[in-house]
């Protein structure tokens, strides 16, 4: 049995879930998600308890039993207490700035990169040189996350770009100079 695909999960109070034909409702303080899982694993919600179970032993069950369970977990966890990533902004001039909905970069391209909130999304700008993502979808948190720090990935030389909070850049170091033997 996959360890962590039979532990199960403690729904909160304040939060319902559904389950319709193996399409998970989870509904809680934060707002709702929806997601269809594989009609061959059981999901059992009783007493405010979910369990995920699976028929058989087959590498396909295996390999679904823990992954439904994760995202069944991350489903409730996002509508409690919602997903955030932060990331920092390194080099010379480098800078965001919030304006309404729309958050400006400035990444030492001849233009800005402006991004824009989604109804998913929240930007926040704390600092001119972090940006905190939050949302309720762990998935639609990390994939934006990456797609800004895509934008001007961290190089190995100065350190300059976006990098996630806590990123280790293994630096490299310079040409060497002339006349070395």
């Amino acid at each position: 049995m996959s360890r962590i695909g039979r532990m199960p999960i403690t729904v909160p109070a304040g939060v319902e879930v559904k389950n319709d034909n193996n399409l998970i409702t989870v509904k809680g303080p934060k707002g709702e998600l929806t997601r269809q899982f594989s009609t061959e694993l059981g999901i059992e919600i009783e007493a405010g308890v979910i369990n995920v179970t699976r028929p058989s032993d087959d590498k396909r069950h295996r390999s679904l039993h823990g992954l439904t369970r994760t995202l069944i977990a991350n489903m409730v966890e996002g509508v409690t207490n919602g997903y955030s990533k932060t990331l920092e902004i390194e080099g010379v001039g480098y800078r965001a700035a919030k304006s309404g909905n729309k958050v400006t970069l400035s990444l030492g391209y001849s233009h800005p990169v402006i991004l824009e909130e989604t109804a998913a999304i929240k930007i926040d700008v704390p600092q001119p040189n972090k940006l905190v993502i939050s949302g309720i979808d762990k998935q639609a948190v990390g994939q934006f996350a990456a797609e800004v720090r895509e934008k001007r990935p961290p190089e190995p030389y100065k350190g300059k770009g976006i990098r996630y909070e806590g990123e280790r850049i293994i630096r490299k170091e310079g040409k060497a100079g002339k006349g070395k033997k």
